[in-house]
């Protein structure tokens, strides 16, 4: 059997996105020519690499073992690729960054852009995903760091500390909750929520959480920011959970009330997981020192 590193990153993101679709768009194929490589690549073998319904693909026993095989494969093409570029006119990689929505709308953009800038080679490839998912895809080699909720179980991964935030409520000033020094969020589940669209890790965090209270939560609108949210929570519009630096910037532009959220979870320690030092690429491991490096406030 003869399979590509096109093959085996098509089938990856293929299992990683649960449909051929959307593992084509990830892979920057035709979704025809996706789907003939696939059936190419079960055909070389002789056996079923995806068990396929209305509602997706999942791997068989035999996809399970290709997986496992194509990401140490892909990951050695990769380190291959970083260690020639010093021979190709200077050193040029890529780092697959795994996070959750309060890191990739809070912390990232200053944290990354300090690190893409005295690394103009290097590109990173940022893909938003809930924490628990991360920590499986980390342990799995799917990415090379994380940066998760401290709240999850990371197992065997390495962690560092990365940046600390809360979740608190934020609403309209004449609104019955304004003026509480904390609330709920079993209580928040009473009123109409203005919350970001159905994809982002934290909108399926908190439609969980709704769920674990036996209730549903009763979007009016779904956005793609925070700043969006709270915009409309100043019209009136409904409540919104957001982070508390957003809640904090958005407080000197708009007329807002912030209240605490008093669940456990609502306090975020965010910590960037990777597996053993060993493991990790050059970059890699820049990126990671990089993301630890605190965060110097300005002067004045």
């Amino acid at each position: 059997m003869r399979f590509d590193l096109i093959d085996l990153r098509l089938y990856c993101d293929v299992v990683d996105a649960g449909s051929i679709t959307a593992g084509a768009e990830r892979t920057a194929l035709a979704l025809a020519a996706a789907s003939t490589r696939i059936r190419n690549m079960e055909a070389a073998l002789g056996a079923e690499l995806l068990t396929r319904s209305r509602t997706g693909v999942v791997p068989t026993a035999a996809g399970r073992m290709l997986l496992k095989h194509a990401r140490g494969l892909l990951g050695q093409a990769a380190r291959m690729r970083e260690d020639l570029s010093a021979f190709v006119g200077g050193r040029s990689g890529e780092v697959k960054l795994l996070a959750n929505t309060n890191a990739i709308t809070e912390f990232l953009p200053d944290a990354l852009s300090s690190f893409l800038a005295a690394h103009p080679h290097v590109s990173v490839d940022l893909e938003e995903r809930l924490s628990d998912e991360i920590v499986g895809l980390i342990a799995e080699g799917v990415g090379d760091v994380g940066i998760v909720a401290g709240t999850v179980d990371v197992g065997a991964l390495q962690t560092y500390s990365f940046r600390s935030d809360r979740f608190v409520v934020v609403t309209a000033p004449g609104h019955p909750l304004a003026g509480r020094a904390g609330v709920s969020f079993a209580e928040v589940l009473a009123y109409d929520l203005i919350g970001l669209e159905r994809s982002a890790s934290l909108q399926r965090f908190l439609t969980a959480k709704a769920a674990r209270e036996g209730r549903p939560l009763k979007l009016r609108v779904q956005l793609r920011s925070f700043d969006g949210i709270c915009r409309l929570v100043e019209a009136g519009v409904g409540v919104g959970v957001v982070p508390q630096t957003t809640a904090r910037r958005a407080e000197k532009t708009m007329s807002l009330a912030v209240i605490a959220l008093a669940d456990d979870w609502a306090v975020r320690e965010l910590t960037i997981v990777v597996r053993a030092g060993e493991d990790l690429r050059p970059y890699a491991r820049e990126l990671v020192d990089s993301l630890r490096l605190p965060v110097l406030e300005p002067v004045g």
